[in-house]
């Protein structure tokens, strides 16, 4: 499996089990933070970028960054790449891109959510740990 689809599977987990999100987050260290950049950009070819900055720790499994968008009062959150995160207690950037695949973005406000999340091997079946979650109110630009 590339890393690409790796990245990809991960970022889908994620975004399946969001709802589990809030009741995780409360149990995360408080030195465990994900954030926004208050601007993301849309390339012609309708390609989002999203950008922040994250910080964990101990993490056992696979980590990484993933993040979604929302505009206006769509029901539709599309999911917007992820990224391998490492776990070591200082503070990285992260970066994430992707193309929605319907309801096209436009410029304007926007709502992201930033996860950071790992897969657990616990009993051979990998479940999500939450590190950090972040809803944050953007402004998506042409690029």
């Amino acid at each position: 499996m590339s890393m690409r689809s790796a990245l990809g599977t991960a970022a889908g987990a994620a975004l399946l089990l969001l709802a589990a999100a809030p009741a995780a987050t409360a149990s995360a260290a408080p030195y465990e933070t994900v954030t926004v950049d208050p601007t993301g950009s849309i390339a012609p070819d309708g390609t989002v970028t999203l950008s922040g900055t994250y910080r964990c720790l101990g993490n056992s499994g696979a980590a990484f960054v993933s993040s979604s968008v929302v505009q206006g009062d769509s029901p539709v959150r599309h999911g917007i790449g992820g990224t391998h995160a490492v776990c070591d207690g200082m503070e990285h950037t992260w970066q994430n891109s992707g193309k929605p695949s319907s309801d096209p973005l436009t410029p304007g406000a926007a709502k992201v959510e930033a996860t950071v999340m790992e897969l657990s091997s616990g009993g051979g079946l990998p479940l999500p740990r939450f590190h950090a979650v972040q809803q944050q109110d953007i402004t998506l630009a042409k690029s």
